[in-house]
């Protein structure tokens, strides 16, 4: 393998310049550094392109060389797939560029803008394409895997916004997928994560919205909150979005101190529809149960990515899946065990689903769990290293309490899942998503991800 890091050292080198980053740059450790810490995972050359043309010679040399390969996008991956162990990681930050079309409602985003730079330059126009919940998430990242947010009731997961994209492809060849060519691989991208290609550039849908209603809500702990939440989010208007969160008050000023430290619930939520109608929207959700904050507000859509935490150099231990229904029971013994959780942070996420996301055939994309009732997620962090071995025993007992397990959003998984793509994909996608592979990467050099290959 030292041949192959000297061969590739003195490729790209050749072509980068100082854009190729070896481990004696002193900036070298800042640079490969990812957000959820990958001690274990450092590269030993990293490659800066800022043209189509420049991932198009990175490609064919790691395909070349056989060298350890991982492309890195913006933003978080769960799995750390961003980073590779002594290998080579194609990292796009210096390709960020984003264009808004107001009249012809379409937006396209490069292969590491973000959600929030794309969000804030669309909403300047007051418009909007469905992310997540976090403005630092390479747009290309989010959507391969499905992408589910504030606005996926109203306008369906951020797939569903796709339009077309450019990727190049194992050979260093570019091509465009959309509707009407490429077909299949235009099936595949939409949920199948970066099995098949750096994507270069995307176009989506924009959708007006001028403003919204939303923010946090904060309740006492009680497992019948968390039930009436659950079903709120099941049977709300379209307009409405939100994400529920079973955790410990953190130390910050909105919360009074007698709940820091303490379990509590939080919905944080978007009525993206008229302001006037947000008032009854919202009524089921604050009824269900003892409120402590409410901070609604009328405001632009990218404010509410401000309410995302900042997880930078953290361990964090995950386990996904999906819930239909969630009793009291279960709910309060949730909480029992985020009480008495080893880490620093410790919840349970659920965010309902239903909507626009399930009117569009489950056979239609990659992304195959429309008809479930919610995406449930369990999430261990820490900065302690020596902490990870129990956020994941805690992990496994929540998950095993809630019964969650068996299928998954790939976008959530943890890098320590073993058989994620068997997880992510039901056999019949998964055998689709495998003939769409072999075609466009048979080699598999793009398995630094839940691989299908």
């Amino acid at each position: 393998m030292t041949s192959a890091i000297a061969e590739t050292d003195r490729v790209l080198t050749g072509l980068l310049g100082q854009r190729l980053v070896t481990r004696e740059r002193d900036d070298f450790t800042a640079i490969a550094a990812v957000t959820y810490a990958a001690d274990d995972l450092e590269p030993a050359l990293i490659a800066q392109p800022e043209s189509v043309r420049d991932v198009q010679e990175i490609v064919r040399t790691a395909a070349r060389t056989g060298i350890p390969f991982a492309v890195r996008g913006r933003g978080h991956s769960f799995a750390r797939h961003g980073t590779v162990a002594g290998g080579l990681v194609m990292d796009l930050r210096r390709m960020d560029a984003c264009r808004i079309d107001a009249d012809g409602r379409v937006g396209r985003a490069s292969a590491s803008t973000t959600t929030g730079a794309y969000t804030m330059a669309a909403a300047a126009m007051h418009l909007a394409t469905g992310f997540g919940d976090h403005p630092d998430v390479g747009v290309p990242g989010l959507l391969l895997g499905g992408g589910i947010g504030y606005l996926s009731r109203r306008d369906g997961l951020t797939i569903d916004a796709l339009i077309d994209a450019q990727l190049v492809l194992a050979d260093g060849s570019v091509v465009r997928a959309a509707a009407n060519e490429n077909e299949d691989l235009f099936w595949g991208l939409r949920g199948g994560g970066g099995n098949f290609g750096v994507v270069t550039s995307l176009s989506m849908r924009l959708e007006h919205t001028p403003m919204v209603t939303g923010g946090l809500v904060v309740f006492e702990a009680s497992g019948a909150t968390v039930a009436a939440l659950f079903e709120a989010g099941l049977h709300a208007p379209d307009a409405l979005s939100l994400m529920i969160n079973v955790t410990r008050g953190p130390r910050a000023p909105f919360l009074p101190e007698q709940f820091h430290g303490r379990p509590i619930v939080t919905a944080i939520m978007c009525h993206s529809g008229n302001p006037e109608e947000a008032a009854a929207a919202l009524a089921p959700v604050r009824a269900a149960g003892k409120v402590i904050v409410d901070n609604i507000k009328v405001g632009p859509y990218p404010a509410l990515f401000a309410l995302a935490a900042d997880q930078a150099g953290t361990r964090t231990v995950r386990r996904t899946g999906f819930l239909d229904s969630i009793s009291e029971d279960d709910a309060n013994s949730a909480l029992e065990l985020v009480a008495a959780a080893p880490t620093e942070v410790a919840l349970v996420n659920l965010r309902p689903m239903g909507g626009a996301i399930a009117r569009v055939d489950t056979g239609a994309t990659a992304f195959a769990h429309r008809d479930r009732g919610a995406i449930a997620t369990i999430r261990s962090i820490d900065h302690d290293p020596a902490k990870v071995i129990e956020g994941a025993e805690w992990a496994d007992r929540t998950a095993a309490l809630l019964r969650i397990g068996g299928a998954a959003n790939v976008n959530f998984l943890g890098g320590d899942i073993e058989n994620g793509a068997a997880l992510a994909y039901p056999p019949q996608t998964l055998t689709r998503l495998r003939e769409i592979k072999s075609r466009y990467d048979g080699d598999n050099l793009f398995r630094s991800n839940h691989n299908i290959g």
